[in-house]
């Protein structure tokens, strides 16, 4: 979570890496999952840290383009439920609930939904350096490790807290013991 502007601008600097971008600024036009991205921090930062006068501008400016781009691009990530190194590989719809929590260094593909089941909070908590694929499911107040991988489509409504795995499959189970797709750090 946000808590200053020295975290803000590290938040940015790991989404920036995590989305192979050497650029200094987004392009005018294109750059849009950076753009949401850009928003998304600060709205947190801005929600989390600043009030009154021209920071409550600034809060509603990027309170306003995190709306703008998520409608754009079928995104539903609210504020503060992911941590740094956030990568979002393509637009398309992607569902978080607001109480859900996901470690750092997501790599998330499109048609995702992280959710909550019938009871209030029961939401999931997602280790470090997962890798979500498309039309991926995950709901209800399960947990899940370090280091997973999900495979497409698959359906997790159960908790698998073992590090380095691979799931899959509809209910999602162990396929494979190896689950990072690549070293990130």
């Amino acid at each position: 979570m946000i808590k200053s502007y020295d975290d803000l601008l590290y938040y940015l600097k790991k989404d920036k890496e995590a989305l192979n971008i050497t650029r200094r600024r987004p392009k005018l036009i294109g750059d849009d999952i950076w753009k949401f991205q850009i928003a998304l921090r600060k709205y947190e930062y801005y929600s989390n840290c600043k009030s009154g006068g021209v920071k409550y501008v600034k809060l509603q400016l990027y309170k306003f383009l995190h709306y703008y781009y998520g409608i754009k691009l079928g995104f539903s990530i609210p504020i503060n439920t992911f941590e740094e190194g956030l990568r979002i590989n393509h637009y398309g719809l992607i569902v978080v609930n607001p109480e859900a929590r996901i470690g750092k260094f997501c790599d998330i593909h499109q048609g995702v939904n992280i959710g909550q089941n019938i009871e209030p909070d029961s939401v999931p908590v997602i280790g470090n350096n997962a890798w979500i694929g498309p039309g991926v499911k995950i709901f209800g107040k399960i947990k899940l490790g370090n280091s997973i991988c999900i495979g497409a489509n698959a359906v997790v409504n159960k908790s698998f807290l073992e590090d380095n795995i691979t799931i899959a499959g509809v209910p999602a189970h162990k396929v494979k013991d190896v689950g990072e797709p690549y070293k990130r750090k």
